[in-house]
Protein backbone atom coordinates (compact mmCIF):
# COMPACT_ATOMS: atom_id res chain seq x y z
CA UNK A 1 0.00 0.00 0.00
CA UNK A 2 0.85 3.51 -0.72
CA UNK A 3 2.69 5.66 2.19
CA UNK A 4 0.42 9.02 3.14
CA UNK A 5 2.92 11.05 1.03
CA UNK A 6 2.81 9.24 -1.43
CA UNK A 7 -0.35 9.20 -2.21
CA UNK A 8 -0.52 13.55 -1.68
CA UNK A 9 2.11 13.46 -4.28
CA UNK A 10 0.12 10.99 -6.79
CA UNK A 11 -3.05 13.24 -6.09
CA UNK A 12 -0.94 16.57 -7.03
CA UNK A 13 -0.09 14.64 -9.87
CA UNK A 14 -3.01 13.84 -11.20
CA UNK A 15 -4.56 17.18 -10.26
CA UNK A 16 -1.81 18.88 -12.06
CA UNK A 17 -2.22 16.67 -15.19
CA UNK A 18 -6.26 17.24 -15.29
CA UNK A 19 -5.69 21.49 -15.74
CA UNK A 20 -2.37 20.96 -17.86
CA UNK A 21 -2.83 18.05 -20.29
CA UNK A 22 0.53 18.54 -21.09
CA UNK A 23 1.61 16.80 -17.59
CA UNK A 24 -0.01 14.14 -18.20
CA UNK A 25 3.82 12.63 -18.81
CA UNK A 26 4.39 12.37 -15.54
CA UNK A 27 1.78 9.84 -14.96
CA UNK A 28 2.90 8.03 -18.35
CA UNK A 29 6.59 7.61 -16.74
CA UNK A 30 5.61 6.64 -13.41
CA UNK A 31 3.18 4.25 -14.53
CA UNK A 32 4.36 3.33 -17.62
CA UNK A 33 6.35 0.16 -16.03
CA UNK A 34 3.77 -1.42 -14.02
CA UNK A 35 0.73 -1.12 -17.16
CA UNK A 36 3.19 -2.53 -19.32
CA UNK A 37 4.12 -5.79 -16.86
CA UNK A 38 0.64 -6.11 -16.15
CA UNK A 39 -0.50 -6.32 -19.61
CA UNK A 40 2.33 -8.82 -20.21
CA UNK A 41 1.42 -10.54 -17.33
CA UNK A 42 -2.59 -10.65 -19.15
CA UNK A 43 -1.61 -11.26 -22.48
CA UNK A 44 1.30 -13.38 -22.48
CA UNK A 45 2.64 -11.76 -25.41
CA UNK A 46 5.40 -8.78 -26.14
CA UNK A 47 3.25 -7.36 -28.94
CA UNK A 48 -0.21 -7.39 -27.77
CA UNK A 49 1.32 -6.34 -24.55
CA UNK A 50 2.70 -3.39 -26.04
CA UNK A 51 -0.96 -2.58 -27.63
CA UNK A 52 -2.41 -3.09 -24.98
CA UNK A 53 -0.33 -0.62 -22.85
CA UNK A 54 -0.86 2.06 -25.41
CA UNK A 55 -4.40 1.75 -25.28
CA UNK A 56 -4.69 1.99 -21.78
CA UNK A 57 -2.99 4.71 -21.51
CA UNK A 58 -4.70 6.56 -24.69
CA UNK A 59 -7.94 5.68 -22.21
CA UNK A 60 -7.00 7.15 -19.76
CA UNK A 61 -5.67 10.29 -21.31
CA UNK A 62 -9.06 10.25 -22.63
CA UNK A 63 -11.46 10.21 -19.40
CA UNK A 64 -8.52 11.48 -17.22
CA UNK A 65 -10.86 14.79 -16.45
CA UNK A 66 -14.01 13.26 -15.17
CA UNK A 67 -11.27 10.99 -13.42
CA UNK A 68 -11.99 11.44 -9.39
CA UNK A 69 -9.14 11.01 -6.63
CA UNK A 70 -10.91 8.34 -3.94
CA UNK A 71 -7.62 8.09 -2.35
CA UNK A 72 -7.07 4.71 -3.75
CA UNK A 73 -3.57 4.49 -6.13
CA UNK A 74 -4.40 5.60 -9.83
CA UNK A 75 -2.64 2.51 -10.61
CA UNK A 76 -5.75 0.19 -9.70
CA UNK A 77 -7.80 2.84 -12.12
CA UNK A 78 -5.25 2.09 -14.94
CA UNK A 79 -4.73 -1.92 -14.50
CA UNK A 80 -8.95 -1.80 -14.66
CA UNK A 81 -8.39 0.12 -18.05
CA UNK A 82 -5.59 -2.66 -18.80
CA UNK A 83 -7.73 -5.38 -17.96
CA UNK A 84 -10.68 -3.45 -20.07
CA UNK A 85 -8.23 -2.99 -22.75
CA UNK A 86 -6.31 -6.56 -22.99
CA UNK A 87 -10.17 -8.11 -22.67
CA UNK A 88 -11.57 -6.51 -25.42
CA UNK A 89 -8.09 -6.63 -27.68
CA UNK A 90 -8.41 -10.73 -27.15
CA UNK A 91 -11.80 -10.21 -27.94
CA UNK A 92 -11.41 -8.25 -31.23
CA UNK A 93 -8.49 -10.27 -31.90
CA UNK A 94 -9.85 -13.30 -31.99
CA UNK A 95 -7.19 -14.74 -29.54
CA UNK A 96 -8.45 -16.58 -26.60
CA UNK A 97 -6.02 -16.73 -23.89
CA UNK A 98 -5.93 -20.79 -22.56
CA UNK A 99 -7.73 -21.84 -19.52
CA UNK A 100 -4.96 -22.77 -17.35
CA UNK A 101 -3.68 -19.02 -17.87
CA UNK A 102 -7.04 -17.75 -16.79
CA UNK A 103 -6.78 -19.92 -13.89
CA UNK A 104 -3.15 -18.84 -12.57
CA UNK A 105 -4.48 -15.22 -13.14
CA UNK A 106 -7.79 -15.13 -11.52
CA UNK A 107 -6.57 -17.72 -8.50
CA UNK A 108 -4.42 -15.27 -6.40
CA UNK A 109 -4.22 -12.08 -7.71
CA UNK A 110 -2.14 -11.05 -4.42
CA UNK A 111 0.54 -13.16 -6.08
CA UNK A 112 0.16 -12.25 -9.66
CA UNK A 113 0.50 -8.08 -8.18
CA UNK A 114 3.40 -9.11 -6.48
CA UNK A 115 5.01 -10.87 -10.04
CA UNK A 116 4.31 -7.65 -11.71
CA UNK A 117 6.05 -5.49 -9.19
CA UNK A 118 8.67 -7.95 -9.51
CA UNK A 119 8.84 -7.49 -13.42
CA UNK A 120 8.76 -3.99 -13.06
CA UNK A 121 11.60 -3.34 -10.70
CA UNK A 122 13.58 -5.65 -13.06
CA UNK A 123 12.56 -3.47 -16.34
CA UNK A 124 13.20 0.03 -13.93
CA UNK A 125 16.94 -1.87 -13.36
CA UNK A 126 17.52 -3.07 -16.79
CA UNK A 127 17.03 1.18 -18.01
CA UNK A 128 19.66 2.02 -15.45
CA UNK A 129 22.12 -0.09 -17.32
CA UNK A 130 24.56 1.70 -19.76
CA UNK A 131 23.38 1.67 -23.18
CA UNK A 132 25.16 -1.36 -24.88
CA UNK A 133 24.41 -3.61 -22.21
CA UNK A 134 20.49 -2.73 -22.02
CA UNK A 135 20.24 -3.39 -25.83
CA UNK A 136 22.24 -6.97 -25.64
CA UNK A 137 20.14 -7.96 -22.49
CA UNK A 138 16.55 -6.42 -24.53
CA UNK A 139 17.90 -8.49 -27.64
CA UNK A 140 18.52 -11.56 -25.94
CA UNK A 141 15.78 -11.63 -23.30
CA UNK A 142 13.24 -10.00 -24.73
CA UNK A 143 13.56 -10.53 -28.28
CA UNK A 144 15.15 -13.83 -27.83
CA UNK A 145 18.10 -13.37 -30.47
CA UNK A 146 21.02 -15.15 -30.32
CA UNK A 147 24.26 -13.97 -29.05
CA UNK A 148 25.18 -13.99 -33.05
CA UNK A 149 22.13 -12.07 -34.43
CA UNK A 150 22.92 -9.71 -31.79
CA UNK A 151 26.51 -8.98 -32.75
CA UNK A 152 24.99 -8.54 -36.70
CA UNK A 153 22.42 -5.85 -35.20
CA UNK A 154 25.07 -3.92 -33.13
CA UNK A 155 28.10 -4.19 -34.93
CA UNK A 156 30.64 -5.98 -32.38
CA UNK A 157 31.89 -9.34 -31.80
CA UNK A 158 29.76 -12.52 -30.60
CA UNK A 159 32.49 -12.21 -27.93
CA UNK A 160 31.89 -8.56 -27.08
CA UNK A 161 28.34 -9.15 -26.97
CA UNK A 162 29.03 -12.13 -24.70
CA UNK A 163 30.75 -10.12 -22.21
CA UNK A 164 28.18 -7.18 -22.67
CA UNK A 165 25.66 -9.66 -21.16
CA UNK A 166 27.69 -10.96 -18.76
CA UNK A 167 28.61 -7.16 -17.07
CA UNK A 168 24.49 -6.52 -17.46
CA UNK A 169 23.29 -9.67 -15.72
CA UNK A 170 26.24 -9.11 -12.97
CA UNK A 171 24.88 -5.18 -12.43
CA UNK A 172 21.57 -6.80 -12.43
CA UNK A 173 22.32 -9.32 -9.74
CA UNK A 174 24.05 -6.96 -7.84
CA UNK A 175 21.18 -4.30 -7.63
CA UNK A 176 18.50 -6.84 -7.03
CA UNK A 177 20.80 -7.68 -4.11
CA UNK A 178 20.52 -4.26 -2.61
CA UNK A 179 16.98 -3.72 -3.14
CA UNK A 180 16.38 -6.97 -0.82
CA UNK A 181 19.41 -5.83 1.45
Amino acid sequence: MLKTEELAAERRLIEASQEDPSRFAGLYERYFYRVYAFALARTGEQSMAEDVTSETFRRAFQHLPGFQWRGVPFSSWLFRIAANAATDMQAKGGRQVPLDKVAEQSADPTNEMALIEERVQLLELVERLPRDQRRVIVLRFSEGRRAREIAEAIGRSEGAVKQLQLRALQNLRTWIGESYD
